[in-house]
């Protein structure tokens, strides 16, 4: 019987976590308190995340006999027969329609539509084929991350930082190499088919290339963003905390985790403490 938890469910709304990445450029630039950009901001962070939903749907109705053979994925809504494939179209419709009607609501300018459709159609090239081609299924996971933030960035018209974007950028790359690992060593040749092409050492040494790289970007990202800012408070102290958090992070993964952000952030109480005293540092830092 289809439900309305299922369908809930089928949404995957826990991932709506990786869209608040759209409010970053509202934040940084000082503007969170602009009422007017701050409901732009608001209603296309709810027409990504209706959007990403439609990715997440589109997805479990094309790999449903493999999921149906997953030992884990068997309990998906459409896998496991409590939704049916028609009515996960018609899902699928609705929050298209949903979303495109927030996008223009919102008054979304060309770019950010270029954006917003750049992330649906990669996605969907992803789950047809390109999750299967190693390094591009790494290179989409990292760039959909960066495009969250440029959608932020172009639905309130703000410039992002050549220094954030490289920040952005290395720390998705991190995180998609992150998730890969953990499948690796979990999963095996039971995971995706990608993984035969991988090994544990080259999966090791790019993720913390990209860490190293994080850290070094936002640290020449901090002192730029310093310069502009009038605080007491000196924001290149906040990179002894990132890095602690980057350290948390690594070990997560590196134990018993699949890698995937979303599960790593939330199932870590002391990861996500530390992430929302870091947000408590940078917002007093910035606005007061």
């Amino acid at each position: 019987m289809d439900t309305f938890k299922n369908y809930i469910k089928l949404m995957r709304p826990h991932h709506y976590i990786k869209n608040f990445l759209i409010f970053i450029p509202l934040i940084f630039s000082k503007n969170i308190f602009n009422i007017g950009l701050l409901s732009k901001v608001l209603i296309g962070f709810i027409a990504f995340s209706l959007l990403a939903s439609m990715v997440y749907v589109i997805n479990d109705i094309m790999d449903v006999e493999a999921d149906r053979k997953h030992e884990k994925k068997k309990f998906r809504p459409i896998a496991s027969g409590k939704i049916s494939i028609k009515n996960a179209w018609i899902l699928v419709f609705v929050l298209f329609v949903l979303s495109l009607c927030l996008n223009i609501y919102a008054k979304a300018n060309i770019i950010t539509w270029i954006i917003f459709y750049t992330y649906f159609v990669i996605n969907i090239l992803y789950s047809i084929k390109l999750k299967h081609i190693p390094i591009i299924d790494i290179v989409i996971l990292a760039f959909g991350f960066l495009l969250r933030v440029l959608y932020g960035a172009t639905i309130a018209n703000i410039e992002v930082s050549n220094w954030l974007y490289l920040t952005i950028l290395s720390v998705s790359f991190y995180m998609g190499l992150g998730k890969r690992r953990g499948e690796f060593v979990k999963l095996g040749s039971k995971g995706r088919k990608v993984l035969k092409y991988y090994n544990k050492s080259f999966l090791d040494s790019n993720m913390y290339m990209f860490l190293t790289l994080t850290i070094v970007f936002y640290s020449l990202w901090c002192l730029d963003f310093n310069s502009a800012i009038n605080s007491y408070f000196n924001i290149i102290w906040t990179v002894p905390f990132l890095i602690v958090i980057c350290m948390k992070y690594s070990l997560d993964i590196e134990g018993d985790s699949l890698g995937d952000p979303v599960d790593v952030v939330l199932s870590d109480k002391i990861l996500l403490v530390l992430g929302i005293i870091y947000t408590a540092i940078m917002f007093l830092t910035i606005y007061f």
